[in-house]
């Protein structure tokens, strides 16, 4: 009797923290959007209550939730205002996922690329400099591995992410792996991002991989990171959309024609 008395109580509990991750979610991306721009007020609570059929409790956390991640400020006499996205926390998981959900023109993903190319390229030449045997059996592992699945294309990319963490962890430098871990795993989840793989972009990818694992294995940290930056960038610059192309032909554009 006593579990099923605790079972009942925590019910709720999860259902009202489910709800208020949705409601943090759809907050978060009307912001990033634009439909509440810096500067605006959010709804009042009865309003937001009405708008996503919860109690003022999970609004309220939910607000504050959102407040802690930068995007809001709560002045008491003034309401919810929307911040400056200077203010807001570009790591945190939902803010990103957010900001590439809605970068239309790609300039985040620009940005995102790179910053991963500085750090990667750093990593590169600190794990060439500072290798362990243990490291260079895992680097080499993992370019094998990458060899072995050139035939599957998830499974490629997947041990293509693996080849850049052991890469990351030979470098010792935790909180510049835990930053690219975490805008890549983000970023990936976005089409225009990763693009399509064929036979030749995996070969090419393959090809670049090897001249990193290369350079590391041989201690040599200017190629490494020189290897590390031109494989980032170009392959970037291979996959990345014409956003242009994509966007409908304004009068002006079509007169340019």
């Amino acid at each position: 009797m006593l579990h099923a008395a605790s079972a009942d109580v925590d019910a709720p509990r999860a259902r009202g923290t489910k709800l208020g991750i949705n409601v943090v979610q759809q907050i978060v991306n009307d912001i990033v959007r634009g439909a509440l721009p810096p500067g605006s007020t959010l709804s009042p609570e009865n309003e937001l209550c009405d708008q996503f059929g919860v109690s003022r409790t999970v609004i309220r956390e939910s607000v504050k939730v959102v407040q802690e991640k930068g995007l809001v400020r709560i002045e008491h006499g003034r309401g919810t205002q929307v911040t400056d996205p200077r203010q807001w926390n570009l790591l945190d998981d939902v803010v990103l996922t957010a900001i590439i959900a809605h970068d239309a023109n790609l300039s985040f993903l620009d940005e995102l690329v790179a910053t991963r190319t500085a750090l990667e390229a750093d990593m590169a030449a600190a794990a060439a400099g500072s290798h362990t045997p243990e490291d260079r059996l895992r680097i080499s592992a993992a370019m094998e591995l990458m060899r072995s699945k050139i035939d599957n294309v998830p499974e490629f990319a997947a041990a293509d992410a693996h080849f850049h963490d052991m890469v990351m962890a030979a470098s010792r430098n935790r909180l510049g792996r835990a930053i690219v871990n975490s805008i890549h795993d983000k970023a990936r989840g976005s089409m225009r991002y990763h693009g399509e793989y064929n036979e030749a972009v995996m070969a090419r990818t393959l090809a670049e991989h090897q001249a990193v694992h290369d350079a590391i294995l041989a201690g040599d940290a200017p190629g490494a990171a020189a290897a590390m930056r031109s494989h980032i960038v170009g392959s970037w610059n291979r996959r990345r959309p014409n956003v242009d192309a994509e966007l409908p032909a304004s009068p002006a554009r079509k007169r340019a024609r």
